[in-house]
């Protein structure tokens, strides 16, 4: 691993998918820039242990200083500001990380799923 101090502002995809509609829905966001953000920042390295921690696993992280970007070309901080889309609209995060996290794992799990990897190609 890289750095893992860097923070990110995660949000789920249904929350996204709902945020889309909400904003789609309502003619006060037109012409706006609009946030859908669940306005929570997780570093990498909390984000990985809860990972690890929704998994029931003992997997160790172990940083490489070759991975680590170079000097001005990382953002630490990625936070979104939700406030404008909660007050124009009637929308807010129904996720939360750990939530999302867990549904997510949940999908991968069903074979039926993972089937539809394919690993050993490059495919959009």
């Amino acid at each position: 691993m890289g750095d893992l101090t860097p923070t990110r502002d995660f949000n789920y995809v249904k929350d996204t998918a709902r945020g889309f509609v909400a904003i789609a829905e309502c003619d006060a966001t037109i012409g706006k820039e609009i946030n859908i953000a669940s306005n929570y920042e997780i570093s990498m390295a909390h984000t990985l242990n809860l990972i690890k921690s929704i998994m029931n696993s003992d997997v160790q992280f172990i940083t490489d200083d070759v991975r680590l970007r170079p000097e001005n070309s990382e953002v630490f901080r990625l936070w979104g500001d939700n406030s404008l889309i909660c007050n124009l609209t009637k929308w807010t995060p129904e996720y939360t990380i750990r939530q999302g996290l867990e549904e997510t794992l949940q999908w991968f799990l069903k074979e039926e799923n993972l089937n539809k990897y394919k690993t050993l190609i490059y495919n959009l």
